[in-house]
C-alpha cells in the first residue's frame, strides 16, 4: 500500500496517507493507456475539414469539346479532378473521429495511470488548497515549495473558480475534478497535485 505524505500550502508535512492498492498500486497497463490517450486525442479534433467533389463545384455543364476526331483526349466535364479549378477525387467531409472505449478498460487506464505515477513518485497529496481572492502568486508560490514548477495537474474535490482562475495563468498547469479526469492528463503531467478530500473520491469512484 504506497503511503505518501501529506503537505500544506507552504510544502511542509503534516502527516501521512495511506493510498489504496486497488487504485495507487496495481501493475501499470500500457496497452489501455494508450488506447485512452488515443481516443481522447482523437475526440479533440474537430473534424471540420471539407473540400468539394466534382458534383458540388460549380460549372462544367458543358461538354468542352466533341467526342470524336478533335486530336484530344475525350473530356466531359471541365470540373472532373485532372482539370483546374476541378473537384477533388476523394474529398474531406466534416466527421467525427471518436470512438467508444468498454467501460471496464476506461477503468483500467485510470487506475494504471494513477499507479503509474505513484510509482515513479510523482504524486504530491496537500492537505487543503484555501484562496480567499483570485491571485495567480498564491498558486505559483504553492507550486515551488511543494516542488512542481513544471508541467503539474491540480485535482480538486470539487470545482473552486478561485483555483481554478488563479491556475489558469499559468503555463504548464492545469486543474481537474474527480469526475473530469482523464488519462492523458494524468501522464503529460510531471507531478500530480491531488487534494487530500480528492483522494478518498478518486479511491471511492475506482476502488
Amino acid at each position: 500500500m504506497p503511503n505518501l505524505a501529506v503537505v500544506d500550502m507552504e510544502g511542509k508535512k503534516v502527516g501521512t496517507i495511506d493510498l489504496a492498492d486497488s487504485v495507487f498500486g496495481i501493475e501499470p497497463n500500457a496497452a489501455v493507456m494508450h488506447q485512452m490517450v488515443v481516443n481522447y486525442l482523437a475526440a479533440q479534433r474537430q473534424g471540420t475539414q471539407s473540400a468539394l467533389t466534382r458534383a458540388e463545384v460549380s460549372g462544367g455543364g458543358k461538354k468542352p469539346w466533341r467526342q470524336k476526331d478533335t486530336g484530344r483526349a475525350r473530356q466531359g466535364s471541365t470540373r472532373a479532378p485532372q482539370w483546374t479549378h476541378g473537384g477533388v477525387v476523394f474529398a474531406p467531409k466534416p466527421r467525427d473521429y471518436r470512438f467508444s472505449v468498454n467501460k471496464k478498460v476506461r477503468r483500467l487506464a485510470m487506475k494504471s495511470a494513477f499507479s503509474s505515477k505513484a510509482k515513479e513518485n510523482e504524486i504530491i497529496v496537500v492537505d487543503s488548497i484555501t484562496m480567499n481572492e483570485y491571485k495567480t502568486k498564491t498558486i505559483v508560490a504553492m507550486l515551488k515549495a511543494i516542488e512542481a514548477e513544471k508541467k503539474a495537474l491540480i485535482v480538486l474535490p470539487e470545482v473552486d473558480s478561485k483555483i481554478i482562475k488563479s491556475a489558469n495563468n499559468i503555463p504548464g498547469v492545469k486543474t481537474a475534478q474527480v469526475n473530469t479526469l482523464n488519462v492523458y492528463d494524468i501522464l503529460n503531467a510531471d507531478k500530480l497535485v491531488i487534494v487530500k478530500d480528492a483522494v478518498s473520491k478518486i479511491e471511492e469512484v475506482y476502488a
